[in-house]
């Protein structure tokens, strides 16, 4: 007569779920009576493949108002801003947005400028080049005069000109070298 575990049917209904070491520190049984039942059952477990980063992005994020998407993960603990971790790394959720949009890896941080915070939408991210692009076009719209050539310490501004939201220009070496002057 075989022996039946007082738990046999919970542990029947995770065999092809879940490791035998799953199951039995979910149910608080031995692994020695998991794989015994595994073995009677005849079910093989099989790991899952693993999430893709893309497959990982789609199940955190949620629609909202405005053609926004919002972001339901994880969020680093001081900024606030999205996370998304996958094999032991560090990726950011608007960085696979832009992946998604443009089909190619960005150039510098990933933001959204739509007003939403942290949005998410492919159609709202844009790395540093675009976001330049586009302020550099905001800024000629509104008429205003070309950037100069040279900042007021010397830098090209052909390298390192940038232009705010607004449009308004600035060096980003200069940007820099200002976080990091002690006062």
């Amino acid at each position: 007569m075989p022996r039946t575990h007082p738990r046999d049917a919970d542990i029947r209904a995770l065999l092809a779920t879940h490791s035998t070491d799953c199951i039995a520190a979910q149910l608080g049984v031995d692994r020695a009576a998991v794989r015994r039942i595994r073995r009677d059952a005849g079910i093989d477990w099989a790991r899952p493949e693993p999430d893709t980063a893309a497959s990982k992005w789609a199940a955190r994020v949620r629609p909202v108002d405005g053609g926004h998407l919002e972001w339901l993960g994880e969020r680093g603990s001081t900024s606030g801003s999205p996370v998304m971790r996958l094999g032991g790394k560090s990726i950011s959720p608007a960085a696979i947005a832009f992946r998604r949009r443009t089909g190619r890896d960005p150039v510098g941080p990933v933001r959204a400028e739509c007003g939403y915070p942290h949005c998410v939408s492919p159609d709202h991210v844009d790395d540093t080049p675009g976001r330049q692009r586009l302020r550099a076009q905001l800024r000629a719209l509104h008429g205003r005069s070309r950037r100069r050539t040279r900042c007021g310490r010397g830098h090209d501004q052909q390298e390192h000109g940038r232009f705010g939201p607004d449009g308004a220009p600035y060096c980003g070496a200069c940007s820099v070298a200002n976080k990091h002057t002690p006062t």
